[in-house]
């Protein structure tokens, strides 16, 4: 048996993968981010993961104030080598892009991000992404674990003496903060 060649899209240039290079990856290939100048390939998703990324995107949506927006499949521009893509994502553009070609958002624009922690992604959500989104200065960080079935929804918070995201609460039911912005959402119901 032979395997099959390395395409040449996914050899790295000479000086190693940028930012920039994800935009040039063939689009009907697998999605990546970028993590310290390393392309991650994106799993399969889980129904779990699937469901709680649409309703808990549809529930920000409902509720984001004017000239915010939410986007699921996106990345972030958190440094030259750096493009993570968070499940959901929370913006407030500071350019407008009337024909849609954005393919990320830099960290000032980001008032929120939310990671599903799945198997294959658990280290990089739990520690390397949000050590990454703290530094960068994205104010808000959510992290939702799957308890049997039902998300738990871990809320974060910059804490600007440290640098570093302090837990404000772990919601299960009913998440209500009033930060980035008035927010209420059934936890339950993401699942259903």
């Amino acid at each position: 048996m032979t395997a099959e060649p390395v395409p040449d899209w996914l050899r790295p240039p000479p000086e190693g993968w940028t930012a920039e290079y994800l935009d040039s990856l063939p689009s009907d290939g697998p999605r990546f981010e970028m993590i310290d100048g390393a392309l991650i390939m994106m799993s399969p998703q889980s129904a779990f993961h699937d469901r709680v990324m649409r309703r808990l995107a549809n529930a920000l949506e409902d509720q984001i104030p004017e000239g915010t927006g939410v986007h699921t499949d996106m990345t972030v521009k958190l440094g030259r080598r750096q493009r993570p893509e968070p499940d959901v994502l929370v913006y407030r553009p500071q350019q407008e892009d009337p024909e849609l070609r954005r393919t990320y958002y830099l960290p000032e624009e980001v008032l929120l991000v939310v990671e599903i922690v799945s198997p294959e992604s658990e280290e990089r959500d739990r520690d390397t992404k949000r050590i990454k989104y703290a530094r960068a200065g994205i104010e808000f960080f959510w992290l939702v674990e799957n308890e049997s079935g039902r998300p738990a929804i871990h809320v974060l918070e910059l804490d600007k003496a440290t640098g570093a995201y302090v837990a404000t609460g772990i919601f299960r039911d009913r998440l209500k903060v009033d930060v980035p912005f008035p927010i209420d959402i059934d936890v339950k119901a993401l699942v259903r």
